[in-house]
């Protein structure tokens, strides 16, 4: 039954970011500007882990893979979100609404867990710093990373699988610019406490089982760095974690802000600014983070740019 009403709504209205026509066209320009940024800012710190043979070590291999993950759901939201910038009315077949929320779910929680891994790596390195390529060897890295796309898997599988069991009436205008749980819910006929429910474990799983991680390790980092008796070596060992903090705080700040609220206690309007951040601000920042506040990622694009100048 559930599975004839589903199919009788064949495609979705998404209002978008906002329904005012004299925001369409500034709005349009700014968030072109911030997909340009993303894709050349992700694909090129990519480019350049793989050119520059210093950086193949574990820290810049997650780093690589969070690049990856920032273009890649930003490319399968925001491209959608343009049109609906242009167009007057933006609409998603049914099909296509559900392949964009499974791969929005996918990176999502790939991203979560990326930066716990290379939460971990970062403990590795101040911690137990002789014991680092032992402990991050390559078997080891390709576990993780094997680890963080398997919780991908899991976290659209799981949201997946919440939506097949709700129903979708006449209604079919999704107030927002994108497929998300929290609208598609509001939209259906039939979706309960229960649904609600599944909702707010699988997402504790994708922020909070990670945000655990990351406090634990930077718990014992930071016992680590108190106990180094020189300033200089305390400022050195500080520094390498400073970049990742700061994407930590912007990604699951505004992610938490989120989803780890009540429904009614959060409109959509304002729920649909944080997604905003989280989904078109943070892979914007991160390629931008990590370049400007690392030494070995600068000393690597000034060499691969005077490798291009010189032939």
């Amino acid at each position: 039954m559930a599975v004839e009403n589903t199919s009788s709504v064949t495609e979705f209205i998404l209002v978008g970011l906002t329904d005012k026509s004299e925001f369409q066209i500034p709005f349009f320009i700014v968030f072109l500007s911030f997909y340009v940024v993303t894709v050349v800012g992700n694909l090129g710190l990519i480019t350049l882990i793989g050119l520059n043979s210093h950086l193949h070590i574990p820290m810049y291999f997650f780093l690589l893979n969070l690049s990856f993950i920032d273009f890649s759901y930003s490319t399968t939201l925001t491209p959608k979100m343009l049109v609906g910038f242009v167009l007057r009315k933006n609409i998603i077949s049914y099909a296509g609404c559900m392949t964009q929320f499974f791969f929005f779910c996918f990176f999502v929680f790939s991203e979560s867990y990326i930066l716990s891994a290379m939460a971990y790596d970062r403990y590795v390195a101040i911690c137990k710093p002789l014991l680092y390529r032992v402990t991050m060897s390559p078997q080891v890295c390709s576990y993780l990373l094997s680890g963080v796309y398997g919780m991908g898997v899991f976290g659209a599988v799981a949201h997946m699988g919440n939506i097949q069991f709700i129903t979708f009436c006449a209604d079919n205008i999704i107030n927002h610019y994108m497929c998300d749980i929290i609208p598609l819910l509001e939209l259906s006929c039939n979706s309960s406490f229960i649904n609600l429910l599944v909702v707010f474990v699988v997402v504790t799983i994708g922020i909070g089982v990670p945000i655990v991680t990351i406090f634990i390790s930077y718990g014992f980092i930071l016992s680590s760095i108190l106990h180094i008796s020189s300033k200089e070596g305390r400022s050195k060992a500080f520094s390498t974690c400073t970049s990742h903090i700061i994407v930590v705080s912007l990604f699951f700040g505004s992610g938490a802000f989120m989803y780890l609220k009540p429904p009614s206690s959060l409109p959509l309007d304002q729920g649909k600014v944080s997604s905003v951040f989280y989904t078109a601000v943070v892979p914007m920042f991160n390629p931008l983070i990590y370049s400007l506040r690392n030494k070995d990622v600068k000393i690597a694009l000034k060499k691969t740019l005077s490798r291009k100048i010189f032939l």
